[in-house]
């Protein structure tokens, strides 16, 4: 019975993966998972990777970061994003590490988030709020931290600091999130609140 019950929890686990991975996917390619503006994208790829954390765990959203990551470096490979094109001709080690490895971190936190939070709080919806709140937020922590770290002395960096009238890293990071920044916090927030809390009420439990 238990072998029974742990292969169909198995089934369900790598079912619920594979369709997360496919929606980041054709999130990707129609448009919906990043928006150019500017040098930089709006993106919504952090719905799929908190929802998989809520949902089976931080290895899930470990591998979810993971497919962001990759999708994110080919856009840097094949000139798709400005920055990050820009960045890979000064250094293709830390360009990948900015796309991959921080996204893969990503994911790693916003699966701790969840963990944390259902041993403080029994609120099913609250726990999915901060949550989903939390993956747009560590996403662009890590990848500004790490662009302030690795090439914000950079003559393209530096180039950019001055157009945006930037002083100092803190400026440079405020003046190129801004708004977009916000939108994505909001959206990421609601939609996988909402997404990820129907999952949980219809499951009873996280698929883990």
């Amino acid at each position: 019975m238990k072998n029974k019950q742990r292969n169909r929890y198995s089934v369900l686990y790598l079912t619920q993966l594979a369709l997360l991975v496919a929606v980041e996917c054709v999130m990707k390619m129609i448009g919906l998972g990043s928006v150019p503006v500017g040098p930089l994208y709006m993106s919504f790829l952090t719905v799929p990777i908190a929802i998989g954390a809520i949902v089976m765990g931080p290895m899930a959203s470990m591998i979810l970061g993971g497919v962001f990551g990759f999708v994110s470096f080919m856009d840097a490979i094949k000139g798709a994003s400005i920055m990050t094109s820009n960045l890979l001709a000064v250094s293709p080690v830390h360009t990948f590490a900015l796309c991959f490895v921080m996204r893969v971190l990503m994911g790693l936190c916003v699966g701790g988030v969840y963990g944390l939070m259902t041993k403080i709080s029994k609120k099913r919806m609250l726990n999915c709020f901060v949550t989903s709140l939390s993956a747009p937020l560590l996403n662009t922590l890590l990848f500004m931290g790490y662009i302030v770290l690795a090439f914000y002395q950079t003559e393209y960096i530096q180039g950019m600091a001055a157009a945006n009238g930037a002083a100092n890293p803190m400026m440079f990071v405020a003046a190129l999130v801004g708004v977009q920044g916000v939108v994505e916090a909001v959206v990421c927030s609601v939609v996988g609140t909402a997404v990820a809390g129907g999952l949980l009420k219809a499951f009873g439990r996280p698929t883990r």
